[in-house]
């Protein structure tokens, strides 16, 4: 009885001894295999070119609304309004979409949409003018159309000015500026006074400056330029309410 215990417990040591000597023998694990990091994309700020598509717009034209004197058509305007600002900002107001600024995005693509149908009013093909035209008399229908228009896209750029209120000073003096502007020149088509038509000028010079103020704060960092030409954003503070 005595013999036959030892026995198992001799055996139990020998499978322990030969398990060990396995587990030693045994090569270490392979460590894991690198894995790939995950390719992490960037995408850059479209606000800069959207802002200075929309003050270049906005101060060409109304340039030509201070020099209509002296050069006589306005047809010029279509060229900048449709193949450079109604294309640009519609694109920015796309990449603003994706990137999560629905703000932003709908700002631009609607300026973009502004600039082409500003620009068709010029184009002979569209014949808005000539819908308007009596025996080669533009008549005032014509005018007080034009009227409308601005009248209509003064209200929506007011919109978009209370939605600018808690962002940058520049911000808000360009579209606060726009709002006067269109007001002055929407006047200016139902009454033809001149004097309204180089307030609206002058006002849209401003707002235009605005655009550009924005757009450089942004556009001009630490690794394009110089620090004494960097401009500061003057953003305003959140407010609680």
């Amino acid at each position: 009885m005595f013999s036959n215990h030892s026995t198992e417990k001799e055996d139990l040591n020998n499978s322990y001894s030969i398990h060990t000597l396995r587990m030693n023998t045994l090569e270490p694990p392979a460590p894991p295999a690198p894995q790939m990091q995950p390719y992490k994309s960037t995408f850059g700020n479209p606000a800069p070119l959207g802002l200075i598509s929309y003050g270049t717009g906005f101060l060409f034209s109304s340039i030509m609304t201070l020099a209509s004197k002296s050069v006589g058509s306005p047809n010029l305007v279509m060229v900048l309004a449709t193949f450079y600002c109604g294309i640009t900002l519609t694109l920015v107001g796309m990449w603003e979409m994706f990137l999560g600024n629905t703000f932003s995005a709908t700002l631009f693509t609607t300026y973009g949409g502004f600039n082409f149908s500003y620009g068709a009013i010029f184009l002979p093909q569209v014949g808005i003018a000539a819908a308007y035209t009596v025996d080669g008399v533009v008549g005032q229908g014509y005018f007080n159309a034009i009227g409308i228009y601005l009248a209509v896209w003064t209200l929506v750029t007011f919109l978009f000015f209370l939605g600018t209120l808690r962002t940058t000073i520049p911000t808000i003096v360009t579209l606060g500026f726009s709002v006067c502007a269109l007001v002055c020149l929407s006047l200016n088509a139902f009454t033809g006074n001149p004097h309204l038509a180089t307030a609206g000028g002058a006002m849209g010079v401003i707002a235009s400056f605005g655009a550009y103020y924005s757009a450089f704060s942004l556009f001009w960092t630490q690794q394009t330029t110089l620090s004494f030409i960097r401009l500061p954003p003057l953003a305003i503070a959140p407010l609680d309410v």
